[in-house]
């Protein structure tokens, strides 16, 4: 079986292609990386980058991602939607394929002390990685955001890095590392300009206010689309299935009176969560991945 960690770092970059192109080509640049998809969101003001390698080469990879990152993004110059606390936001290990979560737990803090010490960057683990157990969850990591967390990691000894220097990178911020399972991001677009409806939505339905299991949402504004949007990640498809998502989304709209413009996945999804939806919406009652064609032509 080969050995396969899947990275996905989000960069606080997405109106610059230019940027994001020397970003991707320094991952790139890691001999036996598979860069498998970038997306980059204007509105989000954030790229996320998917590459795959093992566990030696991926940990070169993001690094020298983290590099190019801090040497071309200035967060104080950085305005967007999306919350960010550093030029390289999150950096997440991804167990694919003859590894398991704790090897990337591993991976995690290896990466993270070779950032902090090489880029003078202060480093959080979150999820799987947490060295604190209030730092799993990765909205507690990044309360206050870029300009929030510069003055309390100075005084809030809670706010102290788990790696690296107790002040942020001037332009780059801090980043949070971690260890997590295989995330879906997904956002419903809303025909709506009221982002009141979206946060509302947001709000009830995700974990931490007693919604969906698994499931974070935050209400954003996207005024180049002229919409507002529901922006989620589920964190175990296997619990909470983007079926049960967008239905869920769907009746919340409605009964506000607003319809669903579009939605979208953002970076990649897994075969068995789109074999989910397949099952859902044909009414197919015994379906899996073992019947698609592919995956048994190639085992």
């Amino acid at each position: 079986m080969p050995t396969i960690v899947e990275c996905v770092p989000n960069f606080s970059e997405g109106r610059r292609k230019d940027v994001v192109d020397k970003i991707v080509y320094s991952i790139r640049s890691v001999p036996g990386i598979k860069v498998l998809d970038v997306e980059m969101d204007p509105d989000h003001n954030r790229s996320v980058v998917t590459f795959t390698g093992n566990k030696d080469n991926v940990q070169e990879a993001a690094f020298r991602g983290a590099r190019a990152a801090v040497e071309l993004i200035d967060l104080t110059k950085h305005k967007g939607e999306h919350p960010r606390m550093g030029a390289l936001d999150v950096l997440p290990f991804v167990p694919i394929s003859g590894v398991t979560l704790d090897d990337c737990v591993e991976v995690a803090n290896k990466t993270a002390a070779r950032i902090a010490k090489n880029l003078k960057v202060p480093i959080y683990l979150y999820e799987a990685a947490a060295k604190k157990p209030e730092r799993s969850n990765l909205e507690n990591v990044r309360k206050g955001q870029f300009e929030g967390l510069r003055e309390a990691i100075l005084t809030d000894d809670s706010r102290y890095p788990d790696y690296g220097p107790r002040m942020l990178h001037p332009t780059a911020g801090a980043t949070a590392i971690g260890a997590r399972m295989p995330l879906i991001a997904f956002n419903v677009n809303l025909k709506s300009k009221d982002l009141k409806v979206a946060k509302d939505i947001a709000k009830k339905i995700r974990a931490s206010n007693g919604g969906l299991p698994k499931l974070k949402a935050l209400g954003f504004d996207l005024p180049a689309k002229g919409v507002v949007q529901v922006s989620m990640n589920l964190t175990d498809y296997t619990v909470t299935p983007i079926s049960k998502v967008f239905e869920t989304v769907k009746k919340e709209a409605e009964e506000r009176g607003v319809e669903i413009e579009e939605s979208e996945v953002i970076g990649l999804i897994p075969l068995d969560a789109v074999c989910d939806l397949a099952a859902k919406y044909l009414k197919i009652g015994s379906f899996s991945s073992n019947q698609v064609l592919e995956r048994r032509i190639w085992g």
